[in-house]
C-alpha cells in the first residue's frame, strides 16, 4: 500500500476550509462534544479506507449518536486502563520503587505512545467494546518499529506546524482533524 506523504497530510484539512468551522461546535458543552467525536470518527474511518482528499461533511445528529456511542463502548476500556495505572502504582510501591511517580508516568507515556494509538484506532475501525482489548493489534507497532516511529514523527511535526498556526487560528482545527493522521495511514498499512 502506498504510504501517505507529508504533503497531501498537510493539505488535508484545507481541501475543504469551510469543514474546519465545525470545530466550533467545541463551544456547544457536552452535546457539541460527542457531535465532534462522531465527525472524528468518520474522519480515522476515512483515512483507514485511505481517504485524504478533504474533510468530510459534518452530520450533526448521526455524529452525535455516534459520539455518544463510541464514549459508551470506550467506558469499559477507560476503566480496565485505570485499573492497570493503579496497579502499577501498587507495585511500584511494593518493590519499594523510591520515585513511584515517575516510574508510574514512564509506563503511562510509553503505552500512550505505542500501545494506546493502535487500541485506539482499531476501536474506530471496528466500533466495538471487544476491538479495544485486541492486543493482537499492538504486535504491528512493534513488527515495523522503524516505520511506526517514523509515522509518530510525522505526527508530531504536523502537530507542531499547526500548533504555531493557531496564532492565525487556523491551527486549531486543521490540527484536530489530523493530528493522528499518520498513525491511521501506518494502521491501514500494517494492520490486517
Amino acid at each position: 500500500m502506498k504510504r501517505l506523504d507529508f504533503k497531501t497530510a498537510f493539505k488535508y484539512p484545507f481541501n475543504r476550509a469551510k469543514g474546519m468551522w465545525n470545530i466550533l461546535w467545541i463551544l456547544l458543552p457536552v452535546i457539541g462534544w460527542f457531535a465532534l467525536t462522531g465527525y472524528g470518527v468518520r474522519i480515522v474511518k476515512e483515512f483507514i479506507k485511505g481517504k485524504f482528499k478533504r474533510l468530510p461533511i459534518f452530520k450533526f445528529k448521526s455524529d452525535l449518536k455516534l459520539g455518544f456511542m463510541m464514549f459508551l463502548k470506550s467506558i469499559p476500556f477507560i476503566a480496565v486502563y485505570a485499573l492497570v495505572l493503579l496497579g502499577l502504582d501498587a507495585v511500584a510501591n511494593f518493590l519499594g520503587i523510591k520515585n513511584q511517580k515517575l516510574f508510574v508516568d514512564l509506563i503511562n507515556m510509553l503505552l500512550a505512545l505505542f500501545v494506546i494509538p493502535m487500541l485506539t484506532i482499531n476501536f474506530i475501525n471496528k466500533q466495538t467494546i471487544g476491538s479495544y482489548f485486541e492486543l493482537k493489534t499492538v504486535q504491528s507497532v512493534f513488527n515495523n518499529f522503524g516505520d511506526y516511529v517514523v509515522a509518530l514523527f510525522k505526527c508530531f511535526v504536523l502537530g507542531t506546524i499547526f500548533l504555531i498556526m493557531w496564532v492565525i487560528l487556523i491551527g486549531l482545527p486543521a490540527g484536530t482533524f489530523t493530528k493522528n493522521i499518520f498513525l491511521v495511514d501506518f494502521y491501514r498499512r500494517k494492520v490486517k
